[in-house]
């Protein structure tokens, strides 16, 4: 049993075959999908996705990359998070990689994220690019220790995820874990406590090896696993077992 703890179905990428997506995720024997808001928008969109499944649950949230879209609020993130599928407030947090200039926005964005977890009780699930500094210091300041969460994708330092954790966060691990120059990250993932652990796919992004070049999905998450097993010396089925109990404890599922 296998739990991909981000993932994007309501992209028209996957969107369009949902029916050869679960199939292939029942032969992996991947359960659990969590679907991903990344802005308001498309929100009714992520809802339908993850009501065809009972497995399949969704967040709400708006992406720091976006500009120019409609502005969250509290107020608002809170009225969506009431949906019984939703069980996080994300995708949220801070990229300083591929923007610039003033990004004050994109930091009153994330606290507007962090205040309405709180206010609903649910987990986080953060997004930081080249912002790790920040990204931990807003967590701090807003309080957001109180619901916890995962920083997904995780690309940071030994010293960041040591961080993370210190704050009672999860580290969810993608596709890049499998790519043959992530050598550093390969060791974070080596050493970080196994419960509190989570795999993804970010698909239709991130293909792990050697899927590498195609459309991700779900399915795909067994090789995050299996990269994750060859690194810890443990089982894939180990890891399976680990990480979904993991996903269950975070998002309050099973």
């Amino acid at each position: 049993m296998f739990a991909d703890s981000h993932c994007h179905l309501d992209f028209p990428e996957l969107r369009t075959q949902l029916s050869n997506v679960h199939a292939a995720m029942v032969q992996a024997g991947v359960t659990r999908a969590l679907c991903i808001s990344v802005r308001l928008e498309t929100v009714p969109d992520v809802l339908a996705v993850a009501e065809t499944d009972q497995g399949w649950h969704a967040t709400v949230g708006v992406h720091p990359d976006y500009q120019d879209i409609e502005e969250p609020s509290v107020a608002r993130l809170v009225a969506e998070a009431a949906h019984a599928k939703v069980v996080a407030i994300g995708e949220t947090g801070l990229d300083y990689y591929r923007l610039g200039g003033d990004l004050e926005w994109q930091r009153e964005r994330f606290r507007t994220h962090i205040r309405a977890a709180r206010q609903v009780r649910k987990p986080l699930v953060i997004h930081t690019r080249s912002a790790a500094e920040d990204t931990l210091r807003l967590l701090d300041e807003e309080g957001a220790e109180d619901v916890g969460g995962v920083l997904h994708c995780f690309t940071e330092t030994q010293a960041v995820a040591d961080a993370a954790l210190e704050r009672g966060f999860y580290l969810s691990f993608s596709g890049i874990v499998t790519f043959r120059n992530a050598k550093a990250l390969k060791e974070v993932a080596r050493q970080i406590p196994l419960d509190r652990l989570l795999i993804e796919t970010d698909s239709p992004y991130l293909a792990p090896e050697p899927m590498r070049g195609k459309a991700n999905q779900p399915a795909y998450v067994l090789h995050v696993a299996g990269e994750i097993a060859r690194l810890r010396g443990i089982s894939i089925e180990e890891v399976g077992e680990r990480t979904t109990e993991n996903y269950c404890r975070l998002f309050r599922v099973c």
